[in-house]
Parts: C-alpha cells; sequence; structure tokens
C-alpha cells in the first residue's frame, strides 16, 4: 500500500511539472514587432537601396567603357571577366529594385526618390 502511495504522489508531481514545462514554453519570450514598426524600419532603408542602385549604374556605365576598350584592343578575357561584373552588378541593382517594390506595396508607401 505504501508502495502505491509513494508512486502516486511521484507520478502526479511529474505530470503537474511537465504540465507547468509545456505551459511555459507555449508563451513568446517577446512580443513581436507590429507591421508599422516593421514597415518603418524598411522605409528607413529605401534611400540607401536607391543611392546604391544609383553608383551601381554609374559604375556600370564606366565598366561597359572598359569592357569596349578591352574587346577594341584584343583582350577577349579582360573583356569577359568585365561582362561578367556587370552582370552581376546588374543583377544585385534588380535585387535592389525588386525589394524596393516589395516594400512599397507592403506598406503601401511610395518609394523615396534616389
Amino acid at each position: 500500500m505504501m508502495k502505491k502511495i509513494v508512486a502516486i504522489a511521484a507520478l502526479s508531481g511529474t505530470m503537474a511539472l511537465g504540465a507547468v514545462g509545456i505551459a511555459g514554453a507555449a508563451t513568446p519570450a517577446a512580443t513581436p514587432a507590429t507591421h508599422a514598426a516593421k514597415c518603418a524600419k524598411w522605409e528607413a532603408r529605401v534611400p540607401k537601396i536607391n543611392a546604391r542602385e544609383a553608383k551601381a549604374q554609374a559604375w556600370v556605365t564606366k565598366a561597359q567603357a572598359r569592357e569596349t576598350a578591352a574587346t577594341a584592343a584584343g583582350h577577349p578575357k579582360v573583356a569577359t571577366r568585365i561582362q561578367n561584373r556587370i552582370n552581376r552588378v546588374q543583377t544585385l541593382e534588380a535585387k535592389g529594385t525588386a525589394l524596393v517594390n516589395k516594400i512599397t506595396s507592403a506598406c503601401g508607401a511610395a518609394p523615396a526618390a534616389g
């Protein structure tokens, strides 16, 4: 009889602690940021993205001139490497434009001129 009482006490104690552990795990540690706060952070990044896109476009123009000069000088390997860099920068520029469009559609604000 005494063994039964001890076993029941041990089982009920384990179940009580287990329920507390589950309840504690269900509550979030921190409250998530609101949509407005996220939009404010994202919209603050738009001018930086636009500025980087402007710099990238200026660089692409110069790089295309270097590529043309390398091709004219008979350096096809150099021209190919320059073209690969141009393609990479244009891809990053397209990603920046897509990100600005995504921010605009999610937050409903007009993108800042860069």
